[in-house]
């Protein structure tokens, strides 16, 4: 019996051994940063998220299988990659290595973990990726249009119609599979039997036509049915052939078509049937083509429609087509390139509701949208035929109540609607445009309409949400709002610089300086990684990177400038930190080389930029420290330290991807420059100096008028930022930079330049009460004065407006994102979340508590291995602080200075054997390392001097 009982024992103890499992658990399946996403990668890059119960979990190996179906993967038979256990911690960045994927191929996938006891979890739930067409053999479509460049008109702007495009195809039995696969030269809608294909707007993305172009996937097997269908398409002008930037404002020789004058479509149905029969019906000279309601479209311009000129029926089968035209087809271009669309698509992200509406006299109405974004409009009402009414945008309003359109310069930026007279109501939407704006003007609308009859469409790239942050103080709130919708109004398909007016460009200097902010509300590793594209195909010959990219010629002065044309090392640097990434580096690397040696023969060997040496450039030595207040740092000088700071990132970058002859050499240049510039930009004590008289009396420069000196914040914060001093020279260059905020009244003077590296610069260096005095500072310049001045997002000027001087004549944008850098230090000294290494595998949680004004705050950052939070809250004389680490990472939790016993730590008084001194940034600090998990300090109000 005893024997007996014995055995069954050990069979229960060996049972429970080969079945027993963790909750470690894979969840978030990306592929190329995107949930079951079409791609032309061959060995794309997978990742995934983990959850588990058990603190500090972290993975001790990993096994992916990907098989050609769901079943058998299901079943285990992994008939295109068994990766088997891999041993390590990797999450994401995990590049397929399984059978060579065909053109349309859908590889299945799933995932499973070893926990920190090397037992396994659960597999995951499977996901996909679905691989484009590989080859140019595949394609079988051309580029057809109508060219009808004779029917634009005006006497400013030339904006023909937009040509609508047909076919009808019969579907002959039951559908199994169907593709559509479809780009433009311009903009494109696709419909099947009168539905639009897919939620995307502007598609197919702007790029160099010249050198690349983008295409959609889209699953289109439930649109078809047996029997006749009708295939359709709208196409626009876009980027491609429509006005861009502020061309026409300057008076370049080209203010439209810089890429080509006729909008084409070039579209690829591919079906296959129950049968296993397949069929392709393509763009080609067998298609007809019309123009109808669409008369003008334009992204700066906006949309003119006649619904008296639709064309019913027109994208449906059965269509009487004889009056229709033949298409025109165009040319493909050898050695550009078609790709899948690698970046996030411009969508409808939100709807918004009117705040107010008010008569603005006969036929006209002012409805307030309450908030500025970046989008259209959708109008229902009531018209005669043949009423106009005029929709016309703009961001704020004069004292009177009149609409401010005066900013958009020669951006028409309005919308024309020619009524049909529907005795049910009309409902207007326009397709190929957008606008900033949070007000709309109704013009020659005789029947009343109410605001019930109005949204806002907002659109923006769909960069998922990747960031939250609040306080119990309104001020602060809204600053982080006014942040993200600022963001999103401007992340849209490329980072411009603002929504409204005749610009709308990708300029690098607004993208360099708010690139981390925008990564930590946001995440845009897809989003970033096309632009990055973007930037490298606009590289100039000498190497320099352009003052926007993409980068048509919209005015022919428009070259490079220090402190923008970086952007082609700090965005690939950060989207590397952010999330890991070392593909990006090698993609690029042989172009930030040559920017690196761009920059070398520019010093002519010295390593330094000395003044006047960019003076060759328009305006004079670029745009600087932008938009700053009061004399203007040299822009030599921040050149200068530009370059040093890009010799650093390049030097980390190698090192990621094990060039450690490149890593020495960066290092090299790095120590070069930093001599360099302290020799010949200080003096004997060490504040920065510069000629200014070299700089005359400042003309073609900047503002040159108002002189030049170093002495200045931007030029401290930037060289502590940039950790361009020693510990000596930090410390006086950090008293220097407190007594030029302190002496200017607790009030900014920087610029574009200056911003971002301001407020951690002081954090950095033990000024964080100065640093959050500039926070809820009031008055200009500051963002405390926009928002009292009713700001909802950031401003491009701190004096866009003043109820003393109204609005500045010429250049100026409510909804530009560049002065939102703010939002950087927010998360990494307010909330305390630092990353310590790429993709927040280890991280920092040290808040800078204010005494006053703030009484709880709590933010939240989605990196790529999940969810960080750091909330912190002031009660009587008890501070709390709540942390939450994800799994398989490590947060190094910085203490107050206080004895450890004075601190309880998940409920209990903390251990002084778990606390270890540490350098965080210049200070030793007591810290604790903890791994995933929730964790809850609580200390005592007076513990916070000198934390």
């Amino acid at each position: 019996m005893i024997r007996t009982f014995s055995l069954l024992f050990f069979c229960f103890l060996l049972s429970f051994h080969t079945y027993a499992q963790s909750d470690l658990k894979a969840g978030y399946l990306r592929c190329e940063y995107k949930i079951n996403p079409v791609t032309d990668v061959a060995n794309p890059r997978l990742s995934w998220e983990l959850t588990s119960a058990v603190n500090s979990q972290y993975q001790t190996g990993y096994q992916i299988l990907a098989a050609t179906s769901v079943a058998l993967l299901e079943e285990g038979k992994a008939d295109l990659w068994d990766s088997k256990k891999v041993t390590g911690d990797a999450t994401f960045q995990i590049e397929y290595a399984g059978k060579a994927p065909e053109s349309r191929q859908i590889c299945y996938w799933k995932v499973r973990s070893w926990d920190k006891k090397n037992l396994p979890g659960p597999w995951s739930t499977p996901a996909s990726w679905e691989m484009g067409l590989l080859q140019k053999t595949d394609w079988k479509a051309t580029f057809i249009g109508l060219n009808l460049n004779q029917l634009g008109k005006g006497k400013e702007y030339h904006l023909p119609p937009a040509p609508f495009l047909r076919k009808e195809v019969d579907i002959k039995g039951p559908i199994k599979k169907a593709r559509l696969y479809v780009t433009a030269l311009g903009l494109y809608e696709f419909q099947i039997n009168g539905r639009k294909i897919g939620n995307d707007y502007l598609t197919p993305g702007w790029t160099d036509y010249h050198k690349r172009l983008y295409y959609q996937t889209f699953d289109v097997s439930k649109e078809l049915r047996p029997g006749k269908n009708a295939l359709g398409s709208i196409i626009s002008y876009g980027w491609y052939a429509g006005y861009l930037g502020y061309a026409l404002l300057v008076r370049n020789p080209v203010v439209k078509n810089f890429y080509g004058d006729v909008p084409a479509l070039k579209a690829q149905l591919e079906i296959e049937y129950t049968n296993g029969q397949k069929e392709i019906v393509a763009t080609d000279n067998t298609w007809k083509a019309n123009y109808g309601p669409i008369v003008e479209s334009d992204i700066l311009n906006g949309e003119v429609y006649d619904a008296n000129k639709e064309l019913a029926g027109w994208n449906q089968p059965g269509y009487n087509e004889a009056a229709w035209k033949k298409v025109i087809t165009v040319a493909e271009k050898t050695d550009r390139l078609l790709q899948v669309y690698p970046g996030d698509p411009v969508r409808e992200v939100a709807r918004l509701t009117p705040k107010n509406s008010k008569q603005m006299g006969p036929n006209a109405y002012l409805v307030n949208m309450g908030q500025n974004f970046a989008g259209s409009i959708k109008v229902r009402f009531k018209a005669a035929k043949g009423d106009s009414i005029l929709f016309r945008f703009g961001e704020m309003l004069y004292p009177d109540g009149k609409l401010m359109t005066e900013n958009l310069r020669k951006a028409r930026g309005t919308d024309l609607y020619v009524a049909k007279g529907d005795p049910n109501g009309e409902i207007y939407e326009p397709r190929f445009t957008y606008h900033g704006f949070q007000y709309v003007q109704i013009e020659g609308l005789k029947y009343s309409i109410g605001m019930q009859d109005i949204l806002g469409i907002v659109l923006s790239s769909a960069t998922p949400k990747a960031g939250t942050f609040e306080t119990d103080n309104a001020f602060v709130n809204q600053l982080y709002h006014n942040i993200i919708w600022t963001q999103q109004s401007n992340y849209l398909e490329v980072p411009t610089d603002c929504p409204q007016r005749d610009e709308r460009l990708g300029w690098t200097g607004d993208a360099q300086a708010y690139v981390k902010s925008a990564t930590l509300n946001n995440d845009i590793a897809a989003f970033g990684t096309k632009w990055v594209v973007d930037l490298n195909d606009a590289q100039l010959a000498n190497g320099a990177y352009p003052v926007y990219a993409p980068a048509p010629s919209v005015r022919v002065t428009d070259t490079y400038s220090p402190g923008w044309m970086e952007a082609g090392i700090i965005y690939p640097y950060q989207i590397f930190r952010s999330y890991g990434d070392t593909k990006i580096i090698k993609a690029h690397w042989s172009e930030m080389k040559k920017f690196m040696q761009f920059l070398e023969t520019k010093s002519k060997g010295e390593y330094v930029f000395k003044e006047t040496a960019f003076a060759e450039v328009d305006p004079k030595g670029g745009f600087g420290d932008w938009l700053s207040v009061g004399k203007k740092t040299p822009p030599d000088l921040l050149a200068t330290m530009y370059y040093a700071y890009s010799a650093s990132l390049m030097q980390e970058m190698a090192a990621a991807i094990a060039d450690e002859k490149q890593a020495t050499h960066f290092k090299e240049v790095f120590a070069k420059v930093k001599a360099a510039l302290l020799k010949h930009y200080t003096n004997a004590e060490g504040k920065f100096i510069c000629n200014a008289a070299a700089y005359g009396n400042g003309k073609g420069y900047i503002d040159g008028e108002m002189g030049f000196e170093g002495h200045t914040q931007t030029a401290y914060a930037n060289a502590i930022f940039m950790n361009l001093l020693d510990s000596t020279h930090t410390l006086k260059a950090a008293k220097w930079l407190n007594e030029l905020v302190v002496k200017n009244g607790n009030k900014l003077t920087t610029g574009f330049l200056g911003v971002r590296p301001m407020l951690p610069a002081l954090s950095a260096t033990g000024n964080s009460e100065t640093a959050y005095k500039l926070l809820f500072q009031k008055e200009y310049p500051s963002w405390g004065f926009e928002i009292a001045n009713g700001a909802n997002t950031i401003w491009e000027r701190w004096n866009s407006f003043t109820r003393e001087g109204g609005f500045p004549a010429g250049m100026n944008s409510f909804n530009h994102y560049a002065f939102g850098s703010i939002c950087e230090w927010m998360f990494e000294n307010m909330a305390g979340i630092k990353e310590t290494s790429p993709g927040f595998k280890t991280f920092i949680i040290q808040p800078e508590l204010m005494t006053t004004n703030i009484n709880s705050l709590k933010a939240a950052h989605r990196s790529i291995n999940g969810t960080i939070t750091s909330a912190w809250q002031k009660k009587g004389d008890i501070i709390t602080m709540t942390i939450e680490v994800p799994v398989n990472t490590t947060a190094t939790i910085c203490l107050p200075p206080t004895p450890t016993n004075n601190i309880t730590f998940n409920g209990k008084a903390l251990v002084a054997t778990a606390v270890k001194s540490k350098l965080i940034g210049r200070r030793e600090r007591n810290t604790v390392m903890v791994g995933s998990g929730k964790y809850v300090l609580s200390y005592k109000k007076s513990a916070l001097s000198g934390f």
